[in-house]
């Protein structure tokens, strides 16, 4: 690494994000800083997990660490020009968990439109609209549980996540 000293400018989304995201402008090559990772990742120094495919760099807690809401941190570094590139960063959940999380999401908004047309027909049909008008009410609020459960697992992760961006830190 270079004995000087490197300015890092990190830009983030928001905090309402579950998955948030960064990049950083760096005034090196993408191969270069790829390379750095990959020896980093290939020693047996550190205590993080990583694997490389395509230049997508993905870095995981160690297992002995890790639970259900652990996070993972993908970076992937492109070039903006001759020695300057840019790291794009994101953390997320395990894909398993973030699979599960959104299939859910995925099942309870087809529900909710299932239940409008439901509703629809009900109404059509001049029959009983309580079941229909009971769940259109309560599939929000359970889409909206989700969402903070999901806050929860990523305050849960926080630590973790400090860990993982303090390792990216270090060896960009």
């Amino acid at each position: 690494m270079n004995d000087k000293k490197k300015l890092l400018i990190e830009k983030r989304n928001s905090e309402l994000f579950l998955r948030p995201r960064f990049s950083i402008d760096l005034d090196e090559n993408s191969d270069v800083v790829l390379n750095r990772f990959i020896e980093v990742l290939k020693s047996n120094k550190n205590n993080f997990r990583g694997t490389i495919v395509n230049g997508h760099i993905f870095i995981s807690v160690p297992k002995r660490e890790e639970h259900f809401w652990s996070p993972q941190l993908h970076l992937e570094i492109l070039d903006r020009g001759e020695n300057v590139s840019e790291l794009k960063g994101l953390f997320g959940p395990k894909p398993q968990v973030w699979t599960l999380f959104m299939f859910v999401h995925f099942i309870i908004g087809i529900s909710f439109l299932g239940f409008c047309v439901f509703l629809y027909t009900r109404f059509s049909l001049n029959e009983s609209l309580f079941f229909p008008i009971i769940m259109i009410v309560f599939l929000p609020i359970i889409w909206v549980l989700l969402y903070f459960l999901g806050k929860i697992g990523k305050d849960t992760g926080k630590p973790q996540m400090k860990k993982l961006h303090d390792f990216m830190i270090e060896n960009i």
